[in-house]
This record gives C-alpha cells, sequence and structure tokens, in this order.
C-alpha cells in the first residue's frame, strides 16, 4: 500500500512538470497589425542658403531687402536738418521719396511692417511716427539755428576736446535718429521673424503643409508659400548680404546684422554662425518635409535673435553710464539713444522657456519713463536697470 502511494506521487509530479513544459514551449502568435514603421527623413542641410527647384532658385526675399535699403537711408534722413515732415513720412510710410529710386518703385514700405504682428501693442508704431514728429518739429529747427543743446534746450552738443562727438537731440537729450533705428532693431525685424514669418500659424496656414508635401509652387513663382515665408524670414537678417554667403556675416551693416556682427565678436561668441546654420537648417527641413525639425529651428533663430536685444540693451545703458561719469555729455546721449531704441525693441523678444515677450509692451514702457530725461538720469539707476536686464536674459 505505501509502495503504491509512492507511485501515484511520483505520477503527479510528472504530470504536473510536463504542464509546464508545454507551457513554456507556447510560442505566441505574431501580432497581425504591428504598428507602422515612421519613414526615416533625410535633410540635406547646404553649405550656403541656396536651394533650387529645376534647376532654379526657390529662394525669394526682395521685398525685405528693399526694407532694410529703406531703413538705411531713412536713419541717414532723420539726421539731416533740411528733411521735412513730409519727406519723412513719405519715406517711413508711404516708402516714396528716396534717393534709390528703385525703393519707391518697388512697392514696400517700413511703415506697414512696423510693429504689424498680432504680438505687436497698437501703441507702438505711432511712436515711431511720433519721433518723426518731433525731430522736424524741435530738432533740426534749433540745429538750422546752431541753438546749443543743454538740459530742456534742443539743439547741438559737441564733447570737448579733439574728437569730440556732436549729437543733434531734443531736449530730454535724445538723439532721434538712433532713437528710431534702434527701435526698428525689435518693431521690424523681430516682430517680423520672431512673431510673424518663422510661426507656425504662418508657415502651415491654409493648405500651406498639403502644399509643401506635394511640392505645389505659388502661381508663378519656384517656390511653395512655405519655403517662401521661411524666406522672407531670412531675408530680414540677411537682405543685404551676398547671395553666395558663404560664412555667418559677410555685407553691409543694417538694423540687427550690423549688432550681430558686434556680438559675435565680443559677448555672444559663435551666435553668428549658429544663427546661419539653424536659418540653413529649417529652410532643408522645408524641403524634406519635417516640420518638427522646421519648428526646433525656428525657437533657436528666435532665442538667438533675442538674446542679441537683450545683451545690447544692457551694454548701451552700461555705456551711458559710464559716459556721463566721464562728463562726455554727447557721447552719452548717444550711448541711451541707442539704448532706448533696444528697450523698446525688448517687447518683441521671445523667452523661450514662457514662450512670451521677455518682457512685456507695458514693462518696456515703464524702463523708457525711468530714463526718459537722458540729461538728469543717474548711471546708477542705468546700471541697475542693466543689471536686471542681464538677468532676465541669463548673461
Amino acid at each position: 500500500m505505501k509502495n503504491l502511494k509512492t507511485l501515484w506521487i511520483i505520477l503527479f509530479g510528472i504530470i504536473i512538470i510536463g504542464c509546464n513544459d508545454e507551457t513554456d514551449t507556447i510560442t505566441p502568435d505574431p501580432d497581425p497589425d504591428p504598428d507602422p514603421v515612421d519613414p526615416v527623413i533625410t535633410i540635406n542641410i547646404p553649405t550656403t542658403y541656396t536651394f533650387n527647384r529645376d534647376g532654379n532658385t526657390s529662394v525669394s526675399y526682395s521685398g525685405q531687402s528693399a526694407r532694410l535699403e529703406m531703413a538705411k537711408e531713412l536713419s541717414s534722413a532723420l539726421n539731416n536738418a533740411e528733411k521735412t515732415k513730409a519727406a519723412l513720412d513719405s519715406m517711413f510710410n508711404l516708402g516714396l521719396g528716396f534717393d534709390n529710386a528703385a525703393l519707391g518703385e518697388s512697392g514696400k514700405k517700413i511703415g506697414n511692417k512696423t510693429a504689424s504682428s498680432s504680438k505687436a501693442s497698437s501703441t507702438v508704431k505711432p511712436m515711431f511716427d511720433a519721433l518723426i514728429d518731433d525731430v522736424t518739429t524741435n530738432v533740426f529747427p534749433a540745429v538750422t539755428t546752431i541753438t546749443d543743446a543743454s538740459a530742456g534746450v534742443a539743439g547741438i552738443y559737441t564733447d570737448p576736446g579733439d574728437g569730440g562727438r556732436t549729437v543733434k537731440i531734443n531736449a530730454k537729450g535724445h538723439e532721434i535718429n538712433q532713437l528710431f533705428t534702434k527701435g526698428l532693431m525689435g518693431a521690424l525685424v523681430c516682430d517680423q521673424i520672431i512673431w510673424g514669418y518663422l510661426t507656425p500659424g504662418k508657415l502651415d496656414g491654409g493648405t500651406n503643409i498639403a502644399d509643401n508635401d506635394a511640392g505645389t509652387v505659388a502661381e508663378g513663382k519656384n517656390y511653395t508659400t512655405m519655403e517662401h515665408y521661411w524666406d522672407e524670414g531670412y531675408g530680414y537678417l540677411y537682405g543685404l548680404e551676398p547671395d553666395d554667403l558663404t560664412s555667418a556675416i559677410e555685407g553691409p551693416d543694417v538694423l540687427v546684422s550690423k549688432y550681430l556682427k558686434k556680438v559675435d565678436g565680443s559677448s555672444l561668441p559663435g551666435i553668428a554662425q549658429e544663427l546661419y546654420d539653424a536659418f540653413k537648417h529649417g529652410r532643408a527641413a522645408i524641403v524634406a518635409g519635417d516640420y518638427t525639425v522646421r519648428d526646433e529651428q525656428a525657437e533657436i533663430i528666435k532665442t538667438k535673435l533675442s538674446h542679441i536685444i537683450g545683451r545690447k540693451a544692457a551694454d548701451y545703458l552700461n555705456s551711458g553710464a559710464g559716459k556721463i561719469t566721464d562728463g562726455k555729455w554727447a557721447d552719452a546721449h548717444h550711448a541711451l539713444s541707442e539704448g532706448w531704441g533696444f528697450i523698446l525693441s525688448l517687447q518683441f523678444t521671445k523667452n523661450p522657456t514662457t514662450g512670451e515677450p521677455f518682457y512685456t509692451n507695458a514693462e518696456v514702457n515703464d524702463m523708457l519713463s525711468q530714463i526718459d530725461d537722458f540729461w538728469t538720469v543717474t548711471p546708477a539707476a542705468l546700471e541697475s536697470m542693466a543689471s536686471s536686464i542681464e538677468t532676465k536674459f541669463g548673461f
């Protein structure tokens, strides 16, 4: 009986082991509907910003080149006491009256592209019109009568000594052409690039994605609408550079490209190449249909452009403080006028962390009010403001 019981135990163990072995060797059926594998997208990034379709260029930004030329000529005109308000208004708002006749024939204007994005405050464009009124109503008449500028008095001021700077300023010490031109750094260039052409809303609007995927070009053109919008953003920075640009910056100094050169050689080394590479990479991604990479490159561009604005705003405040301390008032007025324009431009930057400008329109207006009178602002106040800008940008 004992042996029989032992036999049953052995047989039961064999059955259990056999069942376990059978379970271990079961092979599941293959997935009848496996997840599709995303195709690999190849992005061919050129050495230069050169893109072709059917053997011809697909790059076009002539309108941006024209506006940069206009801004350059208008900046000089704002320092010419022979210019009338009507003449300056015509140049800014109508795109007419330039020495370069081709600019007037281009049909382009600066005024209608100044602070024109949906992000821009409606209060900004009138500030530029007011500057034209100020310089023609108050500064130019004082310059014509050779009035010596002083606190509360518009006119001409020259620093003493050989080679001292001469400035034409209003009663608060503002050098109007500098306020205006540096203000366009943000209100024109950054607003158009950061909050206009390189936004998904602009690039992907309408049927742009489908058209770009299909290679459908705009009517009568050799580019898709998405390609063209990216090129127009590129044009606001590089529009006066040579078409066969081989390095980050080569051509004439104008608006942001001028200061890109400055910071690349000093406080923000390498930024010029980073910007140029991002523009090329993003455009190549559009050609390849990779919109994730396109948007990644757009964000690099927006951050780098914002850093130029923040860096120069702080630099000119510090420079102005130093010139006041040294008693070089013409140099101080010049530096602070440039700083004023870059501070105005801060509202057109983009903080990559928040997705919003580093400074709001209200914050910018408060900062401008704090430094409004260049004759009375203190070096300590200027240095404190510069430090706060550096902190916000993480410099």
